[in-house]
């Protein structure tokens, strides 16, 4: 609308002869200049301008939306976005029915935490049937750290639906949908995108995966701006990939250990008396989410997978529709389960924090990298 031909709008005749002979020929020529340049451009009076300023305007900016007018466009538009349901009882009603879709999102958390064991269950949810809840569809998987394991992948179906995969025909049929790459550099997988694209509309994919996005990047030797200059493209391809398709775009990140520059980007760090800073979370809070934050900025759900006091939980950390919830859970032979569809409520920088207390050997590989890195 900015370039909307000042001729086309109703202004008094005499004002818009001034506009043509000065050249202002669209709404945005007239509305980059102040009042005041205006006024000397065009040897009118400061009554004048703002009026012709106030018509231009009126025509060209968008109309407000009330919060009801956008609830009514959100079902009316339902078949084009929509959620997909995870199984997982309490976290679908917190997102409101589950994944979204045409958006990213996170998966995120130590090694060994579940993370892998989710997008599998996702995935073989997103190839059923959708009179059992799936997508009837075919999954792109993109297992970067080779964690894919079809094994895994049959028990989790035989044990959450044994009517369909105690069929031999119909199991092979399911395991067929789920499409798995395995690039092995970044470069590779840039090369990939683009037949991804077209995939996803020739071959009916109703959901992608990366597993995990921090392992393509990981790999590379670029650092530093550089790197976050490569990632700033594969960040605008896969959303314009989600948005385009509207379909769930899940993408797993690992973590890292903080290091002296995230202190003043990370809530959960304070400022004791001292002056010295520190944290609020001394024993295990170190890690933070690997990409940095241009990354997170960009998915719109984020979902931290950590281990705390012998257990496991999944929190909804970052959502535009639900508050910071934390869910129980463990890892079963049918895949995770929650312990608890109550949510409890997670409050301040708690929600930020990423706890590890998976097992002493994860500990003791962080330890060794620090020493190497010293």
């Amino acid at each position: 609308m900015a370039n909307k031909l000042i001729s086309e709008i109703p202004l008094p005749k005499s004002i818009a002869n001034v506009f043509s002979a000065r050249n202002i020929s669209t709404a945005k020529d007239a509305l980059t200049l102040t009042e005041f340049e205006l006024m000397e451009l065009l040897d009118v009076g400061l009554t004048e301008v703002r009026s012709a300023l106030s018509q231009i305007s009126e025509i060209v900016a968008p109309p407000y939306q009330t919060a009801l007018s956008l609830m009514e466009q959100r079902f009316q538009n339902e078949h084009l976005g929509g959620h997909f349901p995870t199984g997982l009882k309490g976290l679908d009603a917190a997102l409101c029915g589950g994944i979204p879709f045409g958006v990213l999102t996170e998966l995120i958390g130590p090694a060994g935490i579940g993370k892998t064991q989710f997008c599998l269950k996702l995935s073989l949810l997103a190839s059923l049937p959708t009179n059992y809840g799936g997508l009837d569809g075919r999954v792109i998987y993109i297992d970067v750290e080779s964690k894919f394991s079809s094994r895994r992948l049959l028990e989790i179906g035989l044990r959450s639906f044994p009517e369909i995969f105690q069929m031999k025909e119909m199991a092979q049929e399911m395991a067929g949908r789920i499409l798995v790459l395995r690039p092995t550099s970044l470069a590779e997988f840039t090369q990939s995108l683009e037949q991804i694209k077209v995939s996803l509309l020739q071959k009916q994919v109703k959901m992608l995966v990366i597993d995990s996005m921090a392992a393509l990047v990981s790999g590379e030797h670029e650092q530093g701006a550089r790197r976050q200059q490569t990632l700033s493209w594969h960040i605008s391809f896969i959303k314009s990939l989600a948005e385009f398709s509207r379909i769930p775009v899940v993408v797993t990140n690992q973590v890292r250990s903080r290091n002296h520059e995230d202190a003043s980007r990370y809530s959960f760090q304070v400022q004791s008396r001292d002056g010295a800073i520190g944290t609020t979370m001394q024993y295990d809070s170190h890690l933070v989410a690997a990409l940095g934050i241009q990354w997170a900025h960009a998915v719109t759900t984020r979902l931290v997978l950590e281990a705390k006091s012998g257990e496991r939980f999944i929190k909804v950390a970052k959502s535009p529709i639900s508050p910071p919830l934390a869910f129980p859970f463990h890892i079963t032979s049918s895949g995770i389960s929650l312990l608890s569809d109550d949510g409890k409520e997670v409050m301040g920088p708690e929600i930020n924090a990423i706890h590890c207390q998976v097992n002493s050997y994860w500990n003791l590989c962080c330890n060794v990298k620090k020493c190497r890195a010293q």
